[in-house]
């Protein structure tokens, strides 16, 4: 028969229990993504499959692992390609990281490299551009990431305030990110990131200043995954 007296667990037997509730999860940080479908490229309808079913939805899962929600907007715009000039770019949001998805990057953004995307600081706006002609999901860890996750981390982690450095210095950047990247990927690590994002945050939310550069000048940040 049980004792009328109530049961009190021992404070070694408390610990034992407390330890077993799980952790609150963190509020999730949001983050707004404008995503920008370019009319002007011709994409064909596997490439929006493979983007829309594989690409996109693995970097949204990865950074929702760190908690980091993205809260997204669409539209449908152009980019323009003038020759010998920077390409124009519109539909563009501020205070939200604009991600473009195009066929290919613009020669004067990737120099002719066929790159799979790039991230940049145009006309004050925080862009984003994914070029599905060679953008992928995760292929090998430290060296190919999921393009859109690459891309986004170049602006969480605050390199899109600052020009990508030339030679080594920008081969250490990228391989930074790819190295953020990996470890979200495989192991769902990604406090740095979080705390980073942040800031992005924090900073983006504050009173827009006007640009420093003349308008139409666009200052490319990263060189982007291969």
């Amino acid at each position: 028969m049980f004792s009328r007296e109530a049961y009190r667990p021992t404070r070694r037997e408390f610990l034992s229990m407390a330890a077993l509730v799980p952790a609150p999860l963190p509020t999730p940080l949001i983050v707004p993504v404008h995503l920008v479908l370019d009319r002007q490229a011709k994409l064909r309808s596997e490439q929006l499959d493979r983007f829309w079913s594989r690409i996109w939805p693995q970097a949204v899962r990865d950074l929702g692992r760190c908690g980091i929600h993205l809260q997204t907007s669409m539209r449908t715009a152009d980019v323009l390609r003038p020759p010998g000039r920077e390409p124009i770019l519109t539909g563009l949001e501020p205070n939200a990281i604009n991600l473009v998805i195009t066929n290919k990057l613009p020669t004067q953004w990737d120099s002719g490299r066929a790159l799979s995307g790039v991230t940049t600081l145009y006309r004050g706006y925080h862009v984003c551009m994914a070029a599905l002609d060679r953008a992928h999901c995760h292929e090998l860890p430290f060296v190919s990431v999921n393009t859109c996750l690459h891309e986004l981390l170049h602006v969480l982690l605050l390199d899109v305030f600052e020009d990508r450095p030339k030679g080594l210095l920008g081969q250490a950047r990228e391989f930074r990110i790819d190295t953020y990247a990996t470890l979200l990927w495989l192991f769902h690590e990604g406090a740095a990131i979080r705390n980073a994002a942040q800031i992005y945050v924090d900073r983006m939310r504050a009173p827009v200043q006007k640009p420093k550069f003349a308008p139409g000048y666009a200052v490319t940040c990263s060189r982007d995954s291969m």
